[in-house]
């Protein structure tokens, strides 16, 4: 099995993403499985095919996108992305679309193809916090986690794909506001790791429910 792990360059004023940090961090097989590394930009119109040449390149199994959603105190497993991009702020191009979809002949939405309450259980079978996530907001993490959606769906139907999201790595919220979550990379590293090994071993989930009041 081949695994293209991807995660975004720094954005929004931040020298580091602990995203692709935390991919860099990653052993080379987890489970037998191969893990290819890739970096790709914060950037609305060049992050989906910077992830087809790597799948053209690698021709993998699974791609699983990571970014930072700083704010959040624990790595989430998005479920579901939507066809819709609104920028709070430019992307790292100065791109901003708003009110935009992203595929004009794409679903409104589709759900990642990966186990996601699988993948949470086993982080959390870890002792590490994790949680199922059900947006992906509506800025480039959205945007690449749809568009990769959308080509597996019109043009690699064999290959499944998610998208995790990550908190601020610890150093990136020593100026912010007292009480910003945040975990070590090596903890966040070890989440994705955690993650993929329930991608790899194709863990079952129990019937549980992960879903929100709101």
């Amino acid at each position: 099995m081949k695994i293209l792990v991807t995660g975004f360059d720094p954005f929004g004023g931040e020298k580091v993403n602990p995203a692709y940090e935390a991919v860099k961090l990653l052993p080379d097989t987890i489970h037998g499985a191969e893990i290819i590394k890739l970096e790709i930009p914060t950037v609305f119109s060049k992050c989906g095919p910077s992830v087809e040449e790597g799948i053209r390149q690698h021709h993998p199994d699974v791609v699983l996108n990571v970014g930072q959603a700083g704010g959040r105190a624990s790595v989430t497993i998005e479920k579901v992305a939507i066809n819709f991009a609104d920028a709070r702020i430019p992307d790292n191009q100065g791109e901003q679309p708003v009110d935009e979809l992203l595929q004009s002949d794409g679903e409104n939405a589709y759900f990642a193809s990966l186990p996601v309450k699988a993948m949470m259980q086993n982080v959390r079978e870890h002792g590490l916090p994790c949680s199922i996530s059900y947006t992906a907001g509506t800025y480039v993490c959205n945007a690449v986690m749809y568009n990769v959606l959308y080509m597996c769906a019109k043009r690699y139907p064999n290959i499944r794909a998610g998208f995790i999201h990550v908190p601020y790595a610890s150093g990136q919220v020593i100026d912010k506001a007292a009480g910003t979550p945040s975990m070590t990379l090596e903890a966040i590293e070890k989440s994705i790791e955690y993650a993929i090994e329930a991608i790899v071993d194709e863990k079952v989930a129990d019937r549980v429910s992960a879903g929100e009041t709101h």
